[in-house]
């Protein structure tokens, strides 16, 4: 009998190693979708490094309960149904706690409705800016768990309108993807831009990952418009672009925030576009934007902070881990209220980076409300997971893109109330 008990807590004295040894090594995994390739995959590449970036940095803060944060990245191939069945293995196979993508809306709005909608797990777009995402909170169709960090379209393009406005585009020629971020951001910019004095001259959507756009710029250039606003990713951008400069058209754009990006302009030359302008969603700088840009580049491999989806994707990744940490591990059913108290105004603000990582996982420990301040600046979510922000005005200068001015939240609220 005595030879039994000595035998017994042996066992459990080897599990109770055991255990401890997994505890150190254990992992929680997070899944990311993004557009790695297709027309998207400039972006998408800068978003899921941003969020591995933000991983690692709460990782060397002590990581989540003792475990690390690490991700399972698919590649949604800029497509909706690749994006569903990506999303759908993360979910039903991997069980994975919350998914963050994916950048256009055309493949968020399928992962929301097909797979994390119903299961009731969380997802965080760092870039979809569709109004439809906002629609289908209102609508109750998703269980409350989708958040983003970037704004609404219906806000930038207001903000578009007005700075065309303001540069003395008074009568447009409108080239549109044919998907749900085109189509919406047409329809919002054309309804603000009309509101304030504004002609469009013709407006002509386009279907993508065409060899030829000829047919839909001959089509855009009737009317003798004073400049073309482009809406569209960089690769198609560059087409389009490449062939209404051959045909002749004015070499005046305007563009939507994703276009300020080194492969469209290369593309195109930037010779051509010295006269290109366009909006992004702003960034009202922190502590987290400093430390993002001068360290983001070299984790990155070479990628530039500025590009369109890094500082919010960036973003995306911190308010997740640090919610699973506020959660108290990875259940989903917690993470989603988690969200709201890692940005609760009346936290202790934390912002990016190591240090400031494990400041706020202490003070998670100790019950103590934080509020993340990120690389975009303060985020707050409402009821349907949409924060508000100023807009950047940018134009592209001798290939570079240089900031020209800002809408303020409060400057656009006030100019959508005025065009109702």
């Amino acid at each position: 009998m005595k030879k039994t008990m000595l035998q017994l807590t042996a066992a459990l004295l080897l599990c109770g190693t055991a255990g401890s040894a997994f505890a150190a090594d254990c992992k929680v995994t997070v899944g990311v979708v993004m557009e790695l390739t297709g027309p998207a995959g400039e972006y998408g590449q800068a978003g899921a490094k941003s969020v591995e970036m933000a991983f690692r940095d709460i990782n060397e803060a002590g990581g989540v309960n003792g475990c690390d944060l690490v991700t399972d990245t698919r590649d949604s191939q800029s497509t909706g149904n690749v994006a569903v069945d990506a999303a759908t293995q993360l979910v039903q196979v991997k069980k994975v706690p919350a998914i963050i993508g994916g950048i256009i809306s055309s493949v968020t709005i399928p992962i929301l409705t097909s797979v994390t909608a119903p299961a009731k797990i969380v997802q965080v777009s760092p870039a979809a800016s569709s109004p439809t995402l906002t629609q289908l909170g209102r609508d109750g169709k998703t269980n409350g768990i989708f958040f983003r960090t970037i704004t609404s379209d219906a806000l930038q393009g207001v903000a578009a309108a007005k700075y065309a406005i303001d540069s003395g585009y008074k009568k447009l020629a409108v080239i549109n993807v044919n998907n749900d971020f085109g189509v919406n951001m047409e329809a919002e910019f054309a309804k603000a831009y009309k509101a304030l004095g504004g002609t469009i001259v013709s407006q002509t959507p386009y279907n993508e990952k065409q060899s030829s756009y000829a047919s839909e710029v001959t089509a855009a250039m009737a009317g003798e418009p004073d400049a073309l606003y482009l809406i569209s990713t960089p690769v198609d951008g560059a087409t389009i672009a490449r062939t209404w400069i051959s045909q002749g058209g004015v070499q005046k754009f305007l563009l939507n925030d994703g276009m300020n990006s080194p492969d469209f302009i290369d593309s195109v030359g930037a010779e051509y576009l010295n006269e290109a302008r366009g909006t992004s969603s702003g960034t009202s700088p922190t502590k987290s934007t400093d430390y993002f840009t001068k360290n983001y580049k070299a984790f990155s491999g070479g990628i530039e902070p500025t590009n369109p989806a890094a500082d919010r994707a960036y973003d995306a990744g911190a308010i997740v881990g640090l919610a699973i940490a506020e959660a108290g591990g990875p259940d989903p059913a917690k993470i989603r209220d988690a969200i709201y108290k890692v940005v609760d105004p009346k936290g202790e603000p934390i912002f990016a980076g190591k240090d400031e990582f494990a400041k706020a996982l202490k003070l998670i420990k100790e019950g103590k409300p934080i509020r993340y301040e990120g690389v975009i600046g303060p985020v707050n979510f409402d009821q349907y997971g949409d924060i508000t922000g100023p807009f950047r005005l940018w134009q592209i200068k001798d290939g570079k893109v240089e900031t020209t001015g800002e809408l303020s939240a409060d400057d656009v609220a006030a100019l959508k109330d005025k065009i109702k």
